[in-house]
């Protein structure tokens, strides 16, 4: 995790513990289903940012023995059981709160309390979204911002950006949730609103899992990586082209890359090696997310 995605989780976190808090109070003023689902959610966001830190933590150890290429998917780990329980935790139980509350619908009280922290709750989520937004802006250079949502491997700022979005949805929808069951005198619009964030958490959760699920079984890096290696080659007077290249995302800033290379022929070993390990410098200053690489001198793939 970058320094830039370890501050945006952090401030994420302060930020849901604030909110979480003042909309626990408010559920129990207002008597609110969708308040209810919005306090779950921000303590839920609470538990995702922490599980977040730690699997920062754990990527970081280095490698041993038993894992050579070092702990760095742990943080895909984590972002996977983020989603999970973004999920069954807040998606889920809003879904069933909803259903419930449309079933039963029950009349909701005082609703000045419960309208004011949501709107203090907009403005912070908004704030806290709004620097997860630049920080994505930062990284995907000219990438379009949808296609670099899918195409990023740094599943822990995703995973915050896909959080913070859900959360000013899902606040959207319990202000207008709250303000049609008081003025209509039903109930069931709470119901409504309850389930309508709950179904925001599903989406969002699906999402993240199914992006974050192809990092924890392997990932190559991003394609331009290829076309960095080929341009290697071209300068290089001792390659003659690259027959292979197979890279893969082992972590947040972290690249496995193998290539196959057919070398300048008659070289001596000393001068195969030393060539090897002249491309192998290039290709590292080039992209420090390298961290391994292992080249094997060729004539046919």
């Amino acid at each position: 995790m970058s320094h830039g995605s370890t501050s945006e989780v952090i401030k994420s976190l302060v930020v849901n513990i604030a909110i979480a808090i003042a909309k626990g109070i408010a559920a129990v003023v207002s008597g609110s289903g969708a308040m209810l689902a919005e306090t779950l959610h921000s303590f839920a966001d609470c538990g995702n940012q922490v599980l977040l830190l730690v699997g920062a933590h754990s990527a970081k150890r280095p490698a041993d023995d038993k894992h050579p290429l070092g702990y760095g998917r742990a943080m895909y780990y984590y972002s996977f059981i983020v989603a999970l329980l973004l999920f069954f935790g807040g998606g889920v139980f809003s879904v069933r709160e909803g259903w419930e509350k449309i079933r039963h619908p029950e009349p909701v009280e005082t609703i000045t309390l419960a309208t004011v922290i949501l709107a203090f709750s907009f403005v912070l989520e908004g704030w806290s979204l709004f620097g997860n937004i630049k920080e994505i802006n930062k990284r995907r250079g000219a990438k379009p911002f949808v296609r670099y949502l899918k195409d990023t491997t740094d599943s822990d700022l995703i995973v915050v950006f896909g959080e913070n979005s859900a959360a000013v949805v899902g606040l959207v929808f319990a202000i207008a949730a709250l303000v049609l069951a008081k003025q209509t005198g039903d109930g069931r619009w709470d119901g409504i609103g309850s389930l309508a964030i709950g179904m925001v958490l599903v989406g969002v959760a699906v999402f993240l899992g199914r992006e974050v699920k192809s990092l924890l079984v392997g990932e190559a890096a991003d394609a331009s990586l290829v076309k960095v290696c080929e341009e290697l080659a071209e300068t290089d007077p001792n390659v003659e082209r690259v027959l292979r290249v197979l890279t893969l995302q082992q972590g947040p800033g972290e690249i496995v890359v193998a290539l196959k290379l057919e070398m300048r022929a008659g070289m001596l070993t000393d001068e195969l090696v030393e060539a090897i390990n002249s491309y192998e410098r290039r290709l590292k200053s080039r992209v420090p997310e390298v961290r391994w690489s292992f080249i094997e001198p060729d004539n046919a793939d």
